[in-house]
C-alpha cells in the first residue's frame, strides 16, 4: 500500500473514468472495486450494486475514484502533471486526454471528466530557468503562445532562432 493515494470525486462516472485512464497509461491497472450495498445506497442515494469506489494504478501512482453524486466538481486548482520523455509522448497524451475534453494554455488541459492535466516535455524546466535570462525569457514567451507544448519550438526560441 502506498502512503499517499490521490482520491477523485465523480458524480457517477468513476468506473468509466478509471477504465479510460488505465487505457491511456500503459503501465496501469484496476486494483479493486467496491459497490454500494443496500444500506450505503440508501444513505447516499446511489443505486444498489453500483460502483462506490474503484481503485486503480497509473504508472505506479495509486488513485481511488468515488461515485459520490454531483456535489463537487473538479477545477484547475489541482492538476496531474505527466512528465514526458519526448515530443512523441507529449503528442500521445495530449491527443488521448483532450478527446472530448478541452485544451488550455501552456500544456494544460481538461479531460472529458473535467480533471486538469499538465503535459510536460523533458527539458522544459531547463529552458525556463537557464543561466542566461534573455534566452529563458524567449522560451517563456514561446510557451505563453502555446496550448500543447512543442519543445522544439521552445528550444528554437531559447536559441534565438
Amino acid at each position: 500500500m502506498k502512503k499517499i493515494t490521490t482520491f477523485l470525486w465523480f458524480d457517477k462516472e468513476a468506473e468509466e473514468a478509471a477504465k479510460f485512464y488505465v487505457s491511456v497509461f500503459k503501465n496501469s491497472k484496476i486494483l479493486t472495486i467496491s459497490r454500494y450495498n443496500e444500506e450505503t445506497a440508501k444513505q447516499s442515494g446511489m443505486p444498489k450494486d453500483s460502483v462506490m469506489v474503484i481503485s486503480f494504478e497509473l504508472e505506479g501512482q495509486q488513485f481511488s475514484a468515488l461515485n459520490g453524486r454531483p456535489m463537487f466538481k473538479f477545477n484547475e486548482s489541482i492538476s496531474l502533471a505527466i512528465n514526458c520523455k519526448d515530443q512523441d509522448e507529449v503528442d500521445y497524451y495530449w491527443e488521448k486526454l483532450t478527446y472530448d475534453g478541452q485544451e488550455s494554455m501552456c500544456g494544460w488541459l481538461k479531460d472529458k471528466y473535467g480533471l486538469s492535466w499538465q503535459v510536460v516535455p523533458a527539458g522544459l524546466g531547463e529552458l525556463l530557468s537557464g543561466k542566461e535570462p534573455e534566452k529563458s525569457n524567449r522560451a517563456a514567451h514561446a510557451l505563453m503562445q502555446m496550448r500543447k507544448i512543442d519543445i522544439n519550438v521552445m528550444r528554437a526560441a531559447y536559441e534565438g532562432k
